[in-house]
Order: structure tokens, then C-alpha cells, then sequence
């Protein structure tokens, strides 16, 4: 072909994928975050975890539920916890108080009782709130009172006050007559 033009027809997506298979992607790239909030099955707050880049920059920290771990946040995430660390403290420190004044004497409350000695229904979690508030001067909520035996008798009975973090106490009280 003398003189003439040769058209060579090249298709781009065949370059554009030729290009691609010479240059290897690394999907496993992670980075560093530590989290502000709770987040299901990742970790708790102020936790620092390793995530991939896509969901650390896509998700996680839009949304302000983790901050990238470089080191001002990581001095900041020690700082934070330190100051937890000695907030719990205080926490222990005066449930163990309140553990001690419950322990000190038994409570007493009072019910509505037939001529045997039996109790109209029976005593509740309410019923030992509003006493625990009126005779020892602590506000618990019911929720966190169970009581060990069913309580249909005049008598004493135990029960168990739940203030979390595994710290619980046994106390006793005595049913009697109104």
C-alpha cells in the first residue's frame, strides 16, 4: 500500500484493562481509628481499632463515630482515659459506701396481713425502693433490686441490689405488719 493510510482500530476498554492488570492494587490496606462511640461488632468507645481505608474514611469517620489515630488524638485518647479511669474510682468508691450503709441494718417494710400471718399479694421491688429512700436516704431504682424468695410471709428475706459493673450487694429486710 503505497501512499495510503492504515487505520488500526483500537478498542478502549481493552487498553484501559491492559493498563489496570499491570498495576497491582493492595485491597488490604488498614488504617488506624479510635473510636468515639459505641459501634456493633467493631469495639467500644475510645478503643483504638484497625479498619480498613473505605470504611474508616467512607463510614466511620462522616458519621463521627471514630477519629484517625495519629498522635495528637492518641494523647488525647490517653488523657480521656485517664480522667474515666479516676471518675470509676470516685464511682466504687461511693458504691462501696452505700454498699457498707445498706449492709449496716435490715430494712423494714411494712404489709397489709391477714389473721394468719399471711400477706395480702406480696412485697415488690417498689416496695423496697421507697424504703431503701425513706430509711436509708439512697434513691435506687426498682429495676435494679431483685428480690431473692418470694415474700408471702411476715419474716426476713434477702434481696439483691445490682449497681453494675459486678458491684452488688445482699441486703436484708424484714416484713411486718402494718
Amino acid at each position: 500500500m503505497k501512499g495510503g493510510t492504515v487505520r488500526v482500530s483500537v478498542n478502549r476498554h481493552e487498553v484501559a484493562s491492559q493498563i489496570r492488570i499491570g498495576k497491582t492494587v493492595n485491597k488490604k490496606q488498614t488504617m488506624e481509628v479510635i473510636l468515639i462511640q459505641d459501634v456493633d461488632n467493631l469495639g467500644s468507645a475510645h478503643e483504638k481499632v484497625s479498619v480498613k481505608n473505605g470504611y474508616a474514611r467512607n463510614y466511620l469517620i462522616p458519621r463521627k463515630f471514630a477519629v484517625e489515630a495519629n498522635p495528637s488524638n492518641l494523647k488525647q485518647l490517653n488523657e480521656r482515659v485517664k480522667q474515666l479511669q479516676k471518675k470509676e474510682a470516685k464511682l466504687l468508691a461511693e458504691v462501696n459506701k452505700v454498699i457498707e450503709v445498706l449492709k449496716a441494718s435490715p430494712l423494714k417494710v411494712g404489709a397489709k396481713t391477714g389473721t394468719s400471718g399471711k400477706i395480702f399479694g406480696s412485697v415488690t421491688s417498689v416496695q423496697l425502693a421507697r424504703a431503701i429512700r425513706d430509711q436509708k436516704g439512697y434513691e435506687i431504682d426498682r429495676r435494679r433490686i431483685h428480690i431473692l424468695d418470694e415474700v408471702k410471709e411476715l419474716g426476713t428475706y434477702k434481696a439483691k441490689v445490682d449497681f453494675g459493673n459486678s458491684n452488688e450487694a445482699e441486703i436484708e429486710f424484714e416484713v411486718g405488719a402494718e
